[in-house]
């Protein structure tokens, strides 16, 4: 599990399936970074932080697209 930040840029160059995609991903990632961190196994706890913020970034440029495609 490689955990690196994701630019905003990146993300709105993503399709909205691959967003989808991604942010699923995502999500499952901090399911286990949060088991990991659970059972005193996660060596690096700022991973979690960096994790969230990624899906805070995919799901704001998700709903940018949602509006855009509304109006």
């Amino acid at each position: 599990m490689v955990v690196n930040k994701m630019k905003a840029n990146e993300i709105r160059n993503m399709s909205t399936a691959e967003l989808e995609a991604k942010l699923n991903s995502l999500k499952k990632d901090l399911f286990y970074l949060r088991l990991q961190h659970a059972t005193n196994q996660l060596d690096n706890p700022v991973k979690i932080q960096s994790v969230k913020r990624d899906i805070a970034r995919v799901k704001t440029i998700l709903r940018e697209k949602e509006l855009r495609a509304e109006a």
